[in-house]
């Protein structure tokens, strides 16, 4: 049997054929369109998983189920997008008019950082726990969590939103409306803030930092310049990259005493950093971790799927 994975996204919808083992044995996309009434985006949708079907040469009869994973709030037990601001939904019917599409009793909707986690959950970074989180780390901070292998998505299907927990007090202010949320300081944008700042600092106390080199080279500040320019050893950048760290590290071990999943994974484009990062972050985290040494440290891994997350968990939703 295979099931169905939709990542809609406020610019592309992918899809993907997944197997028994999560594997995806094929995938297809389509521009969103965002701009069109949410009926066309759904009609894109289902001929997205016919072509998926078709090109692999699987009948629709061994589809077991479609999961959706969608911007917003998704709420599941109505098989509705209850809204998503870059999306024309407000209450939508999305589960109901792919069924009547596709003719698959088992369709699915889900937050789509909520179906990353489950992804990672299921066949990445977090198999084999029944407890754990997934944090992206990229134009904002989001994050999914799982709970007795379950995702926890609060009383009214909106909870998990971890990167607006505040971690300096009336500090920056976020895109949510608050001030000095863990978003401000640990997503990619905020990295890009934090560099250009340095930068200017530099230039105004006529201190030299390879970072303005490589602004320069590469035409912008982006969220690697700090990180590549700490490795080499400009000290102006490594300050950066402390600043940031501690902030993540702050962030994250919130999570962790909360929680106490088995497993955070780290995805997003600022986890590329890889292995380093995650040993950039264990020393603070554990510092400051509720419990020291007597209780079990929650690991901090590299999510593992990548771009493929929201597919593989909006498939496995059914399961």
């Amino acid at each position: 049997m295979y099931r169905i994975g939709v990542d809609l996204g406020g610019t592309k919808i992918a899809v993907g054929l997944v197997d028994e083992g999560y594997r995806i044995v094929t995938k297809a996309t389509l521009p969103t369109g965002a701009e069109r009434p949410g009926e066309a985006i759904v009609d894109d949708i289902a001929r997205l998983c016919k072509k998926v079907c078709a090109d692999a040469g699987v009948p629709a009869g061994l589809i077991e189920s479609v999961g959706i994973a969608s911007p917003g709030i998704a709420n599941n037990a109505a098989g509705r997008v209850e809204y998503a601001n870059n999306l024309p939904f407000r209450r939508f019917p999305i589960a109901r008019l792919l069924r009547e599409r596709l003719g698959v009793e088992g369709v699915y909707v889900e937050n789509d950082a909520n179906a990353a986690a489950w992804g990672e959950a299921v066949a990445g970074a977090a198999m084999g726990t029944r407890n754990s989180v997934m944090i992206t780390l990229g134009t904002g901070v989001g994050g999914g969590i799982i709970i007795d292998n379950r995702i926890f998505t609060g009383s009214n299907c909106a909870g998990a939103e971890l990167g607006h927990i505040v971690i300096v007090y009336d500090g920056y202010p976020c895109t949510c409306g608050r001030r000095g949320c863990w978003e401000s300081y640990s997503s990619a944008t905020a990295l890009i803030r934090m560099t250009r700042e340095a930068i200017a600092g530099c230039e105004a106390a006529g201190r030299k930092t390879l970072m303005s080199e490589l602004a320069e080279k590469n035409s912008r500040v982006d969220g690697r310049t700090a990180f590549d320019a700490a490795r080499q050893g400009d000290e102006p950048a490594r300050e950066v990259y402390d600043k940031y760290i501690s902030y993540l590290a702050c962030g994250i071990t919130s999570i962790v005493n909360i929680f106490q999943p088995e497993v955070i994974s780290l995805g997003g484009g600022i986890s590329n950093e890889g292995q380093p990062l995650v040993d950039a972050l264990l020393p603070l985290v554990r510092a400051e971790q509720y419990g020291g040494d007597i209780v079990t440290h929650t690991e901090i891994r590299i999510a593992q799927l990548g771009n493929d997350a929201g597919i593989i968990g909006a498939a496995a939703l059914g399961v």
